[in-house]
């Protein structure tokens, strides 16, 4: 007898694969705080510090179609909404305790993402050493691009990535800054769980976030992949 239900159950939130007609189911959402040295120093670290993580629910992804701006609706309960600027990993084959040496071989493919942020409960939870989910795992708060398959996406650890807002420059750097590089952000994750198929993992910003107001057009993207591009409703 099939199994049944106390409600229909939502449906899998997935991503599109570029190229390909299947899509990227989502399982968890790994995020890596503070992994850009100048970054660290805006929000006031500094120095190679172990690498700490957060997550986000799989439903918070908002998809951002190729050569569409989707709409990123303003959250409530905060007055400080910050974009952040990240690529995203996609993880294709799982495990635990991987060594950063074998881990592109379990990586499926890359993506463009933003990780908002109320930054004033963020900053607040902070303050009263409080867990501070409220500031990063918010509905919405992960949009992300077409994911790149990992043969399709050329030297990824080298690539620019940047974010304008309303045609400006506010996020600029290169994936070589990340101070925990991706193959280091694997081994270290996976140490502390086991790593799924449908894995996304946020790498982390590099400095210039910053507030931005319902109208803003923001447009990101990390070279080799498909930009993103949204509008705060």
């Amino acid at each position: 007898m099939p199994d049944t239900y106390a409600f229909t159950p939502p449906p899998v939130v997935s991503v599109p694969v570029v190229g390909r007609s299947e899509r990227f189911p989502i399982h968890r959402i790994y995020c890596v705080g503070r992994n850009y040295e100048e970054h660290a120093k805006e929000m006031g670290f500094t120095g190679r510090e172990p690498p700490f993580f957060f997550l986000k629910p799989a439903d918070t992804v908002v998809v951002v179609d190729a050569e569409q701006t989707a709409p990123l609706p303003y959250p409530s309960l905060t007055s400080n909404l910050h974009h952040e600027i990240e690529l995203v990993v996609a993880i294709g084959t799982g495990g635990r305790n991987i060594r950063a040496a074998d881990a592109t071989r379990h990586i499926y493919g890359y993506a463009v993402g933003l990780d908002m942020t109320r930054r004033d409960l963020q900053s607040d939870m902070k303050k009263q050493g409080r867990p501070w989910c409220i500031g990063k795992a918010f509905d919405h708060s992960a949009p992300i691009g077409p994911i790149t398959p990992a043969a399709q996406a050329g030297d990824i650890e080298q690539a620019a990535l940047w974010l304008k807002v309303n045609g400006q420059d506010r996020q600029r750097s290169t994936v070589s800054k990340l101070i925990w590089n991706v193959a280091e952000t694997i081994e270290h994750l996976s140490a502390a769980w086991e790593l799924q198929p449908g894995d996304l993992i946020y790498t982390g910003t590099p400095e210039g976030v910053a507030a931005v107001v319902a109208g803003d057009v923001l447009e990101g993207g990390v070279d080799g992949l498909t930009p993103i591009r949204v509008q705060v409703i």
